[in-house]
């Protein structure tokens, strides 16, 4: 290794790295403690385009990115204090870390090594089964993601003042980390492009796949939304609304100091349940929830169907500085549309009301796109030890990446507006 490459170290558990300095890393900028809320302050006018934009450091100015709630100490530290992302459950931790000539933490990788493909949602089963068909060892293999969530973000983290190569070092020492290790392989999900074109150089095999986001223009409201959709689609998302919440079912509306434990419970009812039809074992258990309310309550917006006073349904969704993230949704009764609308109308209605330039609503889901959700590309990159089966795998990685390229030119021809919104 490199004399830059050997200051890597490797953590296993967030509790190692003090959480201001990895958020100067993950969230550069960002004040992490401020509250969010109309009337607290700056993290609301952050959000609302009313703060500046750039961060000094020594003199220099530059831009700040953007605020992701998923890549933050406290929603990593929370998966890993409440056993989600531990060891026992084939998470465990291998963040790599790179420090300055200070000994201060200058860039981090969140990274893990797994002992199976569950939660990471860019699907590798059919690689694991072909190369222990061939006599060779899939697991443990390292991944480089937040688990159980498929948001793209950085995962080369820097602080803005760290050296211009401090990336590419965290793209070699993933490397060098996989060969220490005895591990078949590294994956890198959700990438955003920078990142993905760095860990291309270092010799990081592409792969693409599509989920679909809300663009906000700059609407003024939802009517506005529904004015540039055609006039059938937008018959159809009224006619949703309206029979949603038909029977005297309204609509509630959390963040902040308001959720509580009994939040938190009727939520936790609602994930279990789908969790179980779905995947058979809910990756995250109820302490989750608490640790994400006492850590990020300001950062996370829950939206609840109610009859009376009984929750029904709702939907957790989190609040970064230029997306609304929606994540989990659960029922424990089957009303027609109500998904819909907890989960994708009512979510474009807050993000259009607070300013927020996107939605995103998870992985797949093509019923998406008639709702004014576009297809938009995500990336990832995987290093492969073996010489042979990295051959294999980038062969069916063209052909994968051709057939998912094609697929969105079609879906993005079938997008329910007008005509194309004006730019923001």
């Amino acid at each position: 290794m490199s004399a830059s490459a050997a200051r890597l170290t490797v953590l296993s558990s967030l509790g190692e790295i003090e959480r201001e300095a990895w958020d100067a890393c993950a969230n550069p900028g960002w004040n992490s403690e401020a509250p969010f809320g109309a009337d607290t302050g700056s993290f609301f006018n952050d959000l609302r385009g009313n703060a500046d934009s750039k961060t000094e450091h020594n003199g220099s100015v530059s831009e700040r990115p953007a605020y992701n709630p998923f890549i933050s100490h406290d929603f990593l530290r929370c998966l890993e204090e409440a056993g989600s992302a531990v060891g026992r459950t084939g998470w465990q931790g291998r963040h790599l870390v790179l420090d300055d000539a200070d000994g201060r933490p200058e860039a981090i990788v969140p990274c893990y090594q797994k002992t199976h493909s569950m939660g990471e949602y860019v699907f590798d089963h059919g690689w694991a089964d072909a190369f222990e068909r061939a006599g060779g060892s899939y697991y443990p293999k390292l991944q480089v993601s937040v688990p159980f969530t498929p948001v793209t973000g950085r995962r080369l983290l820097v602080r803005p003042d760290a050296g211009t190569s401090a990336k590419a070092t965290l793209a070699a020492g993933l490397g060098e980390l996989c060969r220490r290790i005895g591990a078949s392989s590294v994956h890198a999900t959700f990438l955003e492009d920078e990142d993905a074109a760095i860990l291309g150089g270092a010799g990081f095999l592409p792969r693409v796949d599509q989920q679909f986001q809300f663009d906000n223009p700059g609407y003024r409201d939802f009517q506005d939304f529904l004015d540039a959709l055609s006039s059938g689609k937008r018959k159809t998302i009224r006619r949703e609304r309206r029979d949603a919440l038909a029977g005297g079912l309204e609509v509630e509306i959390l963040t902040g100091k308001a959720i509580d434990e009994a939040a938190w419970d009727a939520f936790f009812a609602f994930y279990t349940d789908t969790g179980a039809r779905k995947w058979g074992r809910p990756y995250l258990n109820r302490r989750f929830f608490s640790l994400l309310g006492e850590a990020m309550a300001d950062r996370v917006l829950l939206i609840f169907a109610k009859r009376g006073r009984e929750r029904i349904a709702g939907a957790l969704n989190l609040i970064g500085s230029d997306a609304l993230y929606g994540r989990y949704w659960g029922t424990l009764e089957e009303v027609p549309f109500l998904h819909f609308e907890i989960c994708y109308h009512q979510a474009v209605e807050w993000a259009i009301a607070h300013g927020l330039p996107r939605v995103e609503a998870g992985a797949q889901g093509e019923h998406k796109l008639a709702r004014g959700y576009r297809p938009v590309i995500t990336r990832s990159a995987h290093w492969i030890a073996d010489r042979n089966f990295r051959t294999a795998v980038a062969d069916y990685l063209q052909r994968e990446r051709a057939a998912v390229e094609a697929e969105h030119e079609i879906l993005d021809e079938h997008t329910p507006f007008k005509a194309e919104p004006p730019a923001r």
